[in-house]
């Protein structure tokens, strides 16, 4: 049986329900006032002390009824469940250099900060580079296809936004390459860096597979990197590939040949300094696409970086706790130093005390509040209290915050650098693809949600729900559904060992069809990547969408204004089949949820103001349904909805 049918029955009676019932009980319990006492409102000085007692029972229910509330969130810490805090959003940045200027490179600091006006009227967004770069002073200007027969120019598809281009034509046979062109030569020997961002095979971003992180990813084909001395090609030292040649995001490092060694070449009609990337073998199952190729690019996130920030002084006693100044914390980026009489001292960082010894310099951090705890001499070692620095022997050295949904700005607008750096063009500074990842704190109602099943999933992924919870708390994620057996290049093959992960962005709620951005596919991938089994092969990718059209005819009430339930009618059938608040409970229709017709037309009956319905007719992506037959939905696909033909009149028009 059920645990529920044994759950007591919490009180929920206020003021006004306990006053009524002690009116009612007046002539049960004082039959000797009967004859008497018949005033019963609040004139009456008796009512007036019933109501004094209701009010006291009323704030004693009240405090009862959050008992249950209290143990659920107690048990909640317990386990080790907290809200997550907020994350940052991500963003791959791009600092031109003057061509003007007296170097012909400029190196760009980790930490450099660029601001974006997030369009809400708050505040500017700080984002800060991951890492440093090496800005070219030297300007990608060109781009060719050499599929092995003729070159084509790419240029414009290369610069502008969301066009592709095959960089090794239709075939990418061997011999086929992607040649780019500089308006002046290379740097001397500096690291080469360029950023590559992968077509689209339709309107949605491509699927992202998992890769095994602790093995060799071998890409289809064999790529040599090449540059044109005058007379022949030579070869370019590779340094890193994380495109696996040129088929999925990542950034491409080489080194610059030495001073002298680049010359100029008439390529396609264009005199460039040339390098080029070309097919030695192998073979590609699908012919690669590129959205864009660029240079000087660095990855950035919605952060600030906090520097020698004193919390204050320990005083020797057990579970002592401080808070730092700015949250959210970003995840492993606190270093925390105490000085106890002989220098500071790292302490290191763990998520609780339970395998500390007395000596072990540990500490624990909530990232939402700030709070740094410290041992209690047991479990976790207890700071020293420094008499000749007895109010600021503990020191957050260096920490980073920042995050929330407003860091989702779009493409274009990080773009304000905070300090000058001598060499760079200021004004074309940006940001070619929209940040992503950005997410707020977690509420307690979602919390509360997850709990079950993160105690059933154990942050590992093995079942279906295990792969769509840990999907949700992977980044910026609203649903999320796994589709087992399901490979995205062959959909209507039951793969085994496969599964693909179908995510949908906590997005605008006005956009009827939110897509995930590549960088939040990757994100959710790398999340699930480290906690999947070493057998299953996992695929993360966009939603598929039909579109859903109704059309309808209304009789309105009499009474009711035409317009009005036209505009009822309309606004409840674009939520209902809206994918993140749509569907029967309103939390966004299902995945592969058919279509039933005696539910639209309840949807529409219901709305006020309507009489009947005479007429109702369903399409989907332009195809009319039979009337009165239900609609069924491919599996894992969404509905979205931007208008419907309504049509109201009254029974009798005048």
């Amino acid at each position: 049986m059920p645990l529920d049918t044994y759950t007591p029955k919490i009180d929920d009676r206020r003021f006004d329900d306990i006053m009524a019932e002690v009116r009612t009980r007046i002539a049960r319990y004082t039959p000797e006032w009967n004859p008497v006492w018949t005033d019963v409102n609040e004139n009456d000085p008796g009512i007036i002390l019933a109501e004094l007692f209701a009010w006291m029972t009323d704030l004693l229910l009240y405090r009862l009824g959050k008992v249950p509330e209290l143990n659920y969130l107690k048990f909640l810490a317990l386990l080790g469940i907290e809200l997550q805090p907020a994350e940052p959003a991500l963003v791959d940045l791009t600092f031109p250099v003057l061509p003007s200027g007296p170097a012909p490179s400029v190196i760009v600091p980790m930490n450099t900060q660029v601001s974006a006006d997030p369009g809400d009227g708050g505040p500017p967004l700080i984002f800060e580079t991951d890492r440093a770069l090496i800005a070219l002073q030297a300007r990608l200007t060109a781009v060719l296809a050499d599929d092995g027969y003729a070159q084509a120019n790419r240029t414009a598809e290369n610069d502008a936004p969301g066009a592709s281009f095959q960089p090794f034509g239709p075939l990418a046979n061997a011999g086929a390459a992607l040649l780019l062109g500089f308006d002046a030569p290379l740097p001397a020997a500096v690291e080469v860096s360029l950023t590559v961002w992968p077509g689209r095979q339709s309107g949605a971003p491509a699927p992202v597979a998992c890769d095994l992180p602790a093995t060799s990813v071998y890409p289809a084909a064999r790529l040599n990197w090449e540059f044109w001395n005058g007379q022949a090609w030579q070869s370019l030292t590779l340094l890193k590939d994380e495109t696996a040649a040129l088929t999925r995001f990542g950034r491409v490092l080489l080194k610059a040949p030495a001073s002298g060694q680049m010359q100029p070449a008439t390529l396609g009609g264009l005199t460039r300094y040339w390098i080029r990337a070309r097919i030695l073998g192998g073979g590609y199952e699908r012919p690669p696409l590129l959205l864009a190729i660029r240079t000087n690019t660095v990855s950035a996130r919605q952060a600030e970086t906090i520097r020698d920030e004193v919390l204050g002084g320990s005083d020797g006693r057990p579970n002592q706790t401080f808070t730092l100044a700015s949250v959210p914390v970003l995840a492993g980026s606190l270093r925390l130093e105490v000085d106890e009489g002989e220098g500071y001292q790292a302490w290191t960082e763990v998520a609780d005390f339970f395998g500390s010894n007395a000596r072990d310099r540990h500490y624990t951090l909530n990232r939402a509040t700030g709070e740094v705890r410290f041992g209690d001499g047991v479990n976790g070692q207890i700071p020293v209290a420094n008499v000749d620095n007895p109010g600021a022997n503990i020191v957050a050295r260096v920490y980073r915050f920042g995050g929330g949904q407003r860091g989702n700005v779009p493409a274009g607008t990080v773009k304000t650098l905070q300090t000058s750096l001598a060499g760079l063009d200021e004004t074309g500074i940006t940001n070619l693809q929209p940040a992503y990842g950005g997410r707020n704190e977690e509420s307690l109602e979602a919390a509360k949600r997850r709990a079950p099943r993160a105690l059933r999933s154990q942050c590992r992924a093995v079942t279906v729900e295990d792969f769509e919870t840990l999907a949700m708390q992977a980044a910026n994620v609203r649903r999320a559904r796994a589709l087992p057996l399901t490979h995205p290049d062959f959909p209507d093959v039951r793969v085994p060992g496969v599964i693909s992960v179908i995510v949908v962005p906590d997005a605008d709620p006005d956009n009827p069809m939110p897509m995930p951005s590549e960088g939040t596919l990757r994100t959710v991938c790398a999340y699930l990547n480290e906690r999947r089994l070493l057998t299953t092969e996992v695929f993360v990718i966009a939603p598929t969408y039909q579109q859903v059209e109704i059309q309808v005819e209304v009789i309105a009430r009499n009474d009711a204004d035409l317009g009005e339930v036209n505009s009822a009618v309309e606004t409840s059938l674009l939520d209902y089949f809206h994918p993140l608040r749509g569907g029967e409970d309103g939390q966004g229709w299902p995945f592969g949820g058919d279509i039933f017709f005696s539910r639209v037309y309840q949807r529409i009956f219901s709305t006020p103001g309507v009489e009947r319905v005479e007429r109702l007719v369903i399409s989907l992506d332009g195809e009319e349904a039979p009337e009165c037959r239900d609609v069924s939905v491919p599996a894992g696909v969404l509905l979205y909805s931007t208008g419907h033909e309504v049509q109201v009149r009254y029974a009798v028009d005048e």
